[in-house]
């Protein structure tokens, strides 16, 4: 059983986020078992792959933490600590070979984050961040952007799998699109969490997330400098299914806009 310091929870952290990344790599671009959660919410085989790695990586070295995984669900509830993992963000971009895609796994005591691992492998990018010791990638600092104004802001979002029929973010998504400078989709949340922590983003917000989404990236965020928060209100909770994020420069001009987004006559698919 490993002690119980912020260090050594990273160091298990990222062991466990390589193992779990080398199974991405060893099938990426092959020919999966895709199932479908919703019509258009699939997982694979490597989620679950990849998944019983980490979760059998934690047992070994801490087996009275709780765990809350994105295919297992709940484990060994009533720990002070618990990790929150996504195997696999970006799975239908995994699924189509298109590289944005990365491991997630944050680590919370008393429900507050205290250690983060984003891990992108195609892309040789390992995110990391412990409370109190800042956010750094692949070993070096990274901060948040100091972009000002949202007229300038370079923005990521994503939709939930409910997208088709309820139309969700779709209304916030045009707003921005007129508002910041450009808006992009790449379709991994704890991925465009960590993007914003190094300052290649500038803002980020999205509904319908699970606490695996952004666990990991929300504290990479806070430790870069940035804030975190509800779009309804200031505190965060990783059960909220929201998040806004910025480099703290811009967050009340995108707070603004989320909460009087224009009206859009678009009709769902039936």
């Amino acid at each position: 059983m490993a002690s119980s310091t912020p260090d050594t929870f990273l160091e298990v952290a990222v062991a466990a986020a390589r193992k779990a990344a080398s199974i991405h790599l060893e099938r990426l671009g092959k020919t999966h078992e895709i199932a479908f959660k919703g019509d258009i919410d699939l997982v694979t085989e490597v989620d679950r792959l990849a998944e019983a790695s980490i979760l059998k990586t934690l047992a070994e070295e801490f087996p009275d933490h709780a765990i809350v995984a994105e295919e297992s669900g709940e484990s060994l509830t009533g720990s002070e600590y618990c990790w929150y993992i996504d195997p696999l963000d970006g799975t239908t971009n995994y699924a189509h070979a298109f590289p944005f895609f990365a491991v997630s796994i944050g680590l919370a005591r008393n429900g507050r984050m205290e250690v983060g691992v984003v891990y992108a492998a195609a892309l040789n990018e390992l995110f990391t961040a412990v409370r109190g010791q800042g956010a750094r990638l692949n070993g070096q600092p990274i901060h948040v952007s100091q972009v000002a104004r949202l007229n300038d802001a370079l923005l990521a979002s994503g939709f939930p799998p409910s997208v088709r029929k309820e139309l969700t973010n779709l209304p916030e998504f045009v707003a921005f699109l007129r508002r910041g400078q450009a808006v992009r989709r790449p379709g991994a949340a704890s991925l465009d969490l960590a993007y914003q922590a190094c300052g290649r983003l500038d803002g980020f917000w999205e509904f319908g997330l699970s606490p695996w989404d952004v666990a990991a990236g929300s504290l990479l965020i806070e430790e870069a400098g940035g804030r975190v928060s509800g779009i309804r209100t200031d505190a965060f909770s990783l059960t909220g299914r929201e998040i806004l994020t910025s480099n703290g420069l811009i967050h009340e001009e995108m707070r603004q806009l989320l909460l009087s987004p224009p009206r859009l006559h678009l009709d769902p698919l039936s």
